[in-house]
């Protein structure tokens, strides 16, 4: 890791921390060391930096702004990539836009909004990456991802690099074809906009902001959505008729605004977090006979 870590500096692929906590690096603020964290500067100091892991050998993982995102209290071993900084470049042609990994997904469809272009109206109020978004198909409002992404650029586990259509992500309710199928990360996406009246667009943009802020917990460090919609059932519904709105264990809280979102109350462990979900998946299938899935991705040291 040492010998790593020189060779990197040595290049100036960008930042490079030992045994950072990732709870700096989450929005729920939870979360163990990462032996190495890097944040590459660039596509090509991110692929250099990719190439050194490979030479000796090191297990990785990427994370973009930290949102549905659970670390283990015992962190993450081998070396942490963050694609932030470095991947945050946007290129509008008339239309069409093409965006890095990097960018915050709620900026970006502010920026584009304010450009008379429509089609992230639904993405006004999602915490965390584009890279990330596209790699669940984040969406609200009716609409996702799915529905403007033309193609997206993809690092792949083995290092390469490809650009696949929107049919090739094969995406689906919250899921993508990188979750299982074809593990990798995004680090470009392209979405084919529309031209609208700027004054609606902000205005619906607005609306979808305001609502997410009188029914979610914006003002405590949440991961987003703990569970997936166990469609036709709605996941917050089931947790609040189950009655555990504001159930605590440790830290961990069910917000009182909201059912499917779990809240740091204050010094929450990713451990109090994983005991609530059990309870909650507990309840639930006892009252309704309903599986609930986690739609926050849960990593690191077991």
């Amino acid at each position: 890791m040492n010998d790593l870590m020189k060779e990197l500096k040595e290049l100036n692929v960008g930042k490079i921390k030992k045994h950072e906590p990732l709870a700096n690096h989450t929005t729920i603020k939870i979360g163990g060391p990462a032996d190495l964290f890097i944040e590459p500067d660039s596509i090509d100091n991110l692929k250099t930096t990719l190439k050194l892991i490979g030479k000796y050998q090191l297990g990785w993982r990427a994370i973009g702004r930290g949102s549905n995102l659970l670390v283990s209290d015992d962190g993450i071993e081998g070396v942490v990539i963050k694609l932030g900084s470095g991947l945050d470049h946007m290129d509008v042609n008339g239309t069409v836009l093409t965006v890095g990994a990097g960018y915050s997904l709620v900026s970006l469809a502010m920026k584009i909004s304010r450009q008379g272009l429509s089609g992230l109206e639904f993405a006004s109020g999602i915490p965390g990456s584009v890279g990330g978004a596209v790699y669940m198909n984040a969406g609200a409002h009716g609409s996702d991802i799915s529905k403007i992404l033309t193609q997206a650029h993809i690092l792949f586990e083995d290092g390469t690099f490809e650009w696949l259509s929107n049919e090739e992500m094969e995406f689906s309710y919250r899921t993508s074809v990188l979750q299982k199928k074809r593990p990798g990360i995004v680090i470009e996406a392209r979405f084919q906009l529309t031209e609208g009246e700027k004054e609606k667009i902000v205005e619906v943009m607005q609306k979808n902001k305001d609502y997410r802020k009188e029914t979610q917990p914006w003002n405590f460090p949440c991961a987003g959505s703990i569970f997936r919609n166990p469609l036709p059932n709605y996941a917050g519904r089931l947790v609040e008729e189950a009655g555990l709105k504001g159930y605590q264990i440790g830290g961990a809280q069910i917000s009182e605004m909201h059912g499917n979102f779990i809240v740091n109350a204050g010094n929450a462990t990713a451990e109090d977090v994983l005991n609530l979900i059990e309870h909650v998946k507990k309840t639930v299938f006892e009252l309704y006979q309903v599986k609930m899935e986690t739609e926050v991705e849960i990593i690191g040291r077991k």
